[in-house]
């Protein structure tokens, strides 16, 4: 059989469900369908059974209606459990469930007289999730037999029925419809799943190649520099096992620093990118947000920092302040956040506490306190540091060893 029916071993498929899906989709797409869903929602549509129930009532009386209803509740118990089952990829299930509906629904000719062939319409439903595409001479069988059978059977003195030559096909198109949708959710699911495991997948080995990088050099250098400061050391040169010494602990701590960097490569912090996640942010949370319309005032050397103030700002005001205005005001070397909330005690928290350290690291300041409008008031001075060339030009005098030296006084 081909993929939209049968899959080996695995099962029926119907058509719109991936035979490639992983183990959890199908799992939760099982867990989805065995829930209260299993009943309801198909058990709604139940209700044209009515018409059968009234054909019980009309041509049947006694034991003999009894009975007839008694194969109707057989019939929707069936139907009940084979929708869940197809999409569960239970093969055995579904089929015992599939012909049993199928004789049931002839059992039920006797007792319902025409109004039983309303069956087929359900019958069809499960032909076209099972087969999809190739369900339409299936499709034409029952809509044949629903519609030709009622005037070839001489005592039930019905004609031609031409409401079910209407109704099945109709209904079997709208199911072709519906499953093709299932089909297009399920495959956008799993190329979304796709994409998530490759681009883990890339980080894992951009991480991987750039700690081989960046540590296979490092580590043997500092292997080599540390075996000759344990040399030097053993032959008395303590001043140059001192420098080496200093060497390897100025190699390991920048070591340390682009690891670090390789492995949080990935979260950069810009101000532009947090103003834009928290005007969504903002949103989301229902507080009108009067946020800079561009950023280009503010020093380039600070738009991390800012990114970093903006995020624990906008985070403390949607999870403490409930505010219902919020504003972020921005300058070349400052940033302020301003909110219209209930306001919080200055300095608490970590998230502040790590902010704090990071501003007081550039050399700024924080000042926390209320707001203009009785809400809280974040702000973050950082001075800007001038370039040398800008603030002190070389005297044209000087002579041309001097750049040199001061150069050998900068630190790394």
């Amino acid at each position: 059989m081909t993929g939209d029916t049968c899959d080996g071993d695995q099962g029926i498929k119907p058509w719109g469900w991936n035979t490639g899906s992983s183990t959890r989709d199908i799992e939760e797409q099982r867990r989805r369908w065995w829930g209260w869903r299993r009943f309801v929602f198909p058990g709604i549509w139940l209700i044209y059974l009515g018409q059968t129930a009234g054909g019980i009532g009309k041509h049947s009386s006694g034991w003999w209606q009894a009975g007839g209803f008694a194969i109707l509740a057989a019939f929707c118990w069936c139907y009940l459990e084979a929708l869940p089952a197809a999409w569960a990829s239970n093969t055995r299930r579904f089929w015992t469930m599939y012909a049993a509906m199928v004789l049931l629904c002839a059992a039920e000719a006797p007792f319902a007289h025409e109004d039983a062939l309303v069956m087929c319409v359900y019958i069809a439903v499960l032909t076209m999730g099972a087969f999809g595409r190739f369900a339409w001479p299936a499709i034409g069988g029952l809509t044949l037999i629903a519609t030709c059978l009622p005037p070839a059977i001489r005592p039930w003195h019905s004609g031609v029925d031409w409401t079910m030559a209407f109704t099945i096909p109709m209904v079997a198109l709208a199911m072709y419809g519906f499953f093709g949708l299932i089909r297009t959710n399920q495959a956008l699911a799993d190329a979304r799943a796709e994409v998530a495991r490759l681009a883990a997948e890339n980080e894992r080995t951009r991480i991987a190649r750039d700690l081989h990088d960046l540590l296979g050099h490092s580590l043997t250098t500092i292997t080599v520099k540390a075996g000759l400061a344990r040399r030097l050391a053993q032959r008395g040169d303590d001043e140059r096992a001192a420098t080496e010494i200093a060497e390897v602990e100025e190699l390991s701590r920048s070591s340390l620093a682009d690891v670090r960097a390789a492995v949080s490569g990935h979260r950069d912090v810009t101000l532009a990118g947090e103003l834009a996640t928290s005007r969504e942010v903002l949103r989301a949370a229902g507080i009108v947000a009067e946020l800079p319309g561009s950023v280009d005032i503010v020093d380039p050397s600070l738009s991390e920092l800012f990114g970093w103030v903006t995020r624990e700002g906008i985070t403390n005001v949607v999870r403490h302040a409930r505010a219902a205005h919020c504003t972020i005001r921005v300058d070349r070397d400052w940033i302020e956040i301003v909110d219209d909330g209930r306001g919080g005690v200055a300095g608490s928290g970590n998230g502040l506490t790590g902010l704090r350290e990071r501003v007081e690291a550039a050399g700024g300041t924080v000042a926390l306190g209320a707001g203009p409008y009785g809400g809280w008031r974040l702000r973050v001075d950082v001075p800007v540091r001038e370039p040398a060339s800008a603030s002190a030009p070389a005297p044209a005098s000087a002579p041309a060893s001097a750049p040199a030296d001061d150069a050998t006084t900068m630190p790394a």
